[in-house]
């Protein structure tokens, strides 16, 4: 017995020192590893930024290998990939993060949200909504329902835009009065195009409702009053486009003289007009007032006030055609001169005549409420670019 026990009492001190000896190995050996992989990740990070992207790539993914359990590393590897344009490795890294039972649940729903951007950027927008719908009360809820959004309107799925809008809306994350009133107004297209009246007129009373003081429902109003012979009623809701939205109002000057016309408000409707241009002069204004002027004469010395206060080639080509029109004019003397002058004007100045989007530059001869090119909303400003 005392031998075993004086073997005990030996083998005890040396157990103990054996352990802290390789507890200290495993500790410096953990360390070294933290520090190799530390200093791939910052190799990565600085060929990232000097615009070395493969490289970037072959560190990450060395620094991944190294650590394969920091979550950091993955995200970081996988916004790279998606920066690249390889969505597929990009979603494989945040589908292996998805996969992993130890993941905390706000790391979890950064991947969620990770792997909704490849699918969107991939153009699988059927997966990407749904990675979107499932991050619903989580920390990215903001940022999801403001890309599902997007989705919507690219989908042209105006209901489900117009549901989401008004989610946002209500959660405080800004105001989205606007583009709900143009979810509206397309509803209410899409309900015209299949014989819905009433749909149609529901549709334009929650326009105008969402946004009293927008253009596009009070425009819609008007062409659909003008449309179906109500042009007192389209008068009403233009007079009132006049009043809240006046550069707007360049959108249907010539539609509210027509209306005008039918009515037989041509009088009331000129005085509006003239005060109007008084306050911005544009040419659709100065035609429209033209086109309601019963003396040619008065209406070529108008519009060439118009071209001496505001020198454009739309104004000289409306000057031209004023004079061709105008009794005893002296066009007589060189006949055909006026008129090959006219055409060339008027070639010169179409490309003046269109309108460019505020926040891409895209031109097109047609008003758009949503750019083709970048599918923002009333980013043309309603005026040509002659007058702006």
């Amino acid at each position: 017995m005392d031998f075993e026990l004086q073997w005990l009492l030996w083998a005890l001190p040396l157990a103990f020192a054996l352990g802290w000896v390789a507890s200290r190995w495993d500790v410096r050996q953990s360390q070294r590893d933290l520090q190799g992989s530390q200093k791939v990740y910052y190799k990565g990070l600085n060929l990232l930024l000097n615009e070395q992207h493969d490289k970037a790539i072959d560190a990450f993914i060395e620094a991944v290998q190294q650590d394969p359990d920091t979550s950091d590393l993955h995200f970081a590897l996988g916004n790279l990939f998606r920066r690249r344009g390889e969505y597929e490795r990009a979603v494989r890294v945040h589908q292996h993060l998805l996969g992993r039972a130890d993941l905390p649940r706000a790391e979890r729903d950064r991947a969620q949200h990770a792997l909704a951007q490849d699918f969107m950027k991939a153009g699988l927008f059927d997966r990407a909504e749904q990675g979107y719908t499932a991050l619903a009360g989580t920390a990215f809820d903001t940022e999801a329902r403001l890309a599902l959004l997007d989705l919507h309107e690219r989908a042209r799925d105006w209901s489900a835009a117009l549901e989401v809008g008004q989610q946002l809306e209500t959660s405080g994350a800004g105001s989205f009065a606007s583009r709900i009133a143009h979810y509206w107004c397309e509803i209410a297209l899409e309900a015209d195009a299949a014989h819905q009246g009433e749909a149609a007129d529901a549709a334009v009373a929650k326009a105008r409702e969402s946004a009293p003081r927008d253009a596009r429902p009070l425009v819609l109003a008007g062409e659909r009053a003008a449309a179906h012979g109500d042009h007192a009623a389209a008068l009403v809701a233009w007079n009132q486009l006049m009043s809240v939205r006046p550069t707007a109002f360049n959108l249907v000057a010539k539609r509210y003289a027509a209306s005008a016309s039918a009515a037989g408000l041509t009088s009331s409707a000129l005085e509006r007009l003239r005060a109007l241009y008084e306050q911005s002069p544009t040419m659709d204004l100065l035609e429209t007032i033209a086109s309601l002027e019963t003396d040619p004469t008065a209406r070529a010395h108008r519009l060439l006030g118009h071209l001496r206060e505001h020198p454009s080639l739309a104004a000289a080509q409306a000057v031209l055609g004023a004079i061709a029109t105008t009794p005893g004019s002296s066009t007589d003397a060189a006949p055909g001169a006026v008129t090959a002058v006219r055409d060339a004007v008027r070639r010169a100045a179409r490309p003046l005549h269109r309108y460019r989007c505020a926040a891409c530059g895209f031109e097109a001869e047609h008003y758009f409420w949503q750019c083709p090119g970048c599918l923002g909303w009333d980013t043309y400003p309603p005026q040509r670019l002659e007058d702006l």
